[in-house]
């Protein structure tokens, strides 16, 4: 009997995205069970360091490192991420073997106060880890200040009141699929938050060699999987960190792709911002394109790390 073992972190977030993950395989796969498949819960080096900015221990791929270490040692079969936690460059024994159907890719304001916009009044306090939301709140009101603040969603909704924030930002897609929509104050236009490369996008990996790619094959939606190569070649071009403020989305129409895209300068006080509109079938090329065209625009002001 095939035996297929699932790896993610313990959070609730990353918890609703197995049962996520398990209920298509289960759906999509007719020969597979409830007793064909397992979960083994791993712990990060980003979970063991939740009071440290991510910059300060490592980057992205703490959220990471330890689950594809699991799946380069066959201790699992299958790891499942928050696109936006990995690194461009894959690991070269592994590769992401399904995208899950894209959900809300906007930021949300969680608070009681904030209802609107036009609420980012000077001198409101919002808690936020990321370089990228601190600077496009700035661009929006540079009298906002943004706390720095870490950990998993309910932590930090949590220290609205303990840091005597007026709220927080984070992400959309993990609010909702926590069921917690009626903390939400409002929701970000793109215009306004342009999201980061992967948000809302759910990411199985895999062993490059291994037959279990066959049924994730089954689960992978076409269409996200074209905007997440998009975006992640365009972060792979632009070379940026996790200290990186870039903002990217890819969304289909009529056949086309349109990649929107913003880097702020090192420094913070400038961005550049850029779109193209091609084939679908383009996307890498599309990504690329937008990453030369923004280095271009930003010149000695942003320096590849």
């Amino acid at each position: 009997m095939i035996k297929i073992t699932i790896g993610a972190r313990g959070s609730k977030l990353s918890l609703a995205y197995v049962a996520k993950v398990k209920e298509l395989l289960l759906r999509k796969n007719s020969e597979l069970t409830e007793e064909n498949i397992d979960f083994k819960k791993i712990k990060t080096s980003g979970d063991f360091h939740s009071d440290k900015k991510i910059s300060e221990i490592g980057g992205k791929k703490l959220f990471c490192k330890e689950i594809e270490e699991s799946l380069i040692k066959k201790e699992i079969d299958i790891a499942v991420h928050s696109l936006k936690d990995m690194e461009a460059n894959e690991n070269n024994e592994l590769l992401i073997g399904a995208y899950i159907k894209r959900n809300d890719f906007r930021d949300a304001i969680i608070s009681e106060k904030i209802k609107h916009i036009s609420d980012l009044k000077d001198g409101v306090k919002i808690g936020s880890s990321s370089k990228r939301r601190e600077l496009q709140l700035k661009k929006i009101n540079s009298k906002i200040s943004v706390i720095n603040i870490r950990g998993n969603i309910d932590t930090r909704i949590d220290k609205i009141g303990k840091h005597n924030l007026d709220g927080v930002i984070l992400a959309a897609a993990g609010v909702k699929s926590l069921r917690l929509n009626k903390k939400i104050g409002f929701i970000f236009k793109s215009e306004h938050i342009l999201p980061a490369v992967g948000q809302g996008i759910i990411a199985v990996q895999c062993r490059k060699e291994d037959k279990i790619k066959n049924y994730l094959e089954k689960i992978n939606d076409f269409e996200t999987s074209l905007c997440a190569t998009a975006e992640r070649k365009m972060l792979q071009i632009l070379g940026g960190d996790c200290d990186t403020a870039v903002g990217g989305l890819a969304e289909i129409k009529n056949n086309n792709l349109k990649l929107r895209a913003q880097l702020f300068s090192d420094c913070g006080e400038e961005s550049f911002e850029h779109e193209l509109i091609g084939r679908e079938a383009d996307a890498s090329f599309i990504g690329k394109s937008v990453a030369e065209k923004l280095l271009n625009m930003a010149g000695d002001k942003f320096k590849k790390k």
